[in-house]
């Protein structure tokens, strides 16, 4: 029995409404085969099986008959992907970081005025917004720059008192 019957057959079993009798013809592909009968009678009696005794039959002719497993295509890539993963695991990259985020931390009370005037230079806010800014920090100041500019920034505002953290 090839592999092909027997998944032929697990799917025809799972049809509970299909019975075929002696004799019996079948429709694959617009074309009539007809069926032997011992055939149709181990149809028959697969088609009476629940899921589970289904699934035991299966497994005991794959065994039985030494039928390998058929990977799909789908299935294909699962392990491939899970060996890459096991690489990746087994050797960690350090990859660097190269946009960074700049967050205004905090601030000493005596250098606020200094770097309100900044933040307001740098975002092109007004004054009273640069201090509502100023004021609720911790806040982000400027997003995706690359490591040059964020390095630039952060030691400009911490020359004026400033804490600041990339991120």
């Amino acid at each position: 029995m090839s592999a092909s019957l027997i998944r032929y057959a697990v799917r025809t079993a799972s049809r509970s409404s299909l019975r075929y009798s002696a004799y019996s013809s079948i429709r694959l592909n617009s074309t009539e085969v007809s069926v032997d009968p011992k055939i149709s009678s181990i149809v028959d009696q697969i088609a009476g099986l629940t899921l589970l005794e289904t699934a035991d039959l299966v497994s005991h002719l794959k065994t039985r008959l030494n039928i390998q497993d058929i990977a799909m295509p789908v299935a294909a890539a699962a392990p491939a992907a899970s060996a890459a993963a096991a690489a990746a695991e087994a050797e960690p990259e350090v990859v660097e970081k190269t946009m960074f985020n700049v967050k205004l931390e905090s601030f000493e009370a005596a250098s606020k005025p200094k770097i309100i005037k900044e933040i307001k230079a740098l975002l092109g806010l007004n004054l009273v917004e640069s201090k509502k800014f100023v004021e609720s920090a911790p806040k982000v100041l400027k997003e995706n720059l690359v490591k040059e500019d964020a390095e630039k920034l952060k030691a400009t505002l911490e020359g004026l008192g400033a804490k600041i953290s990339l991120e």
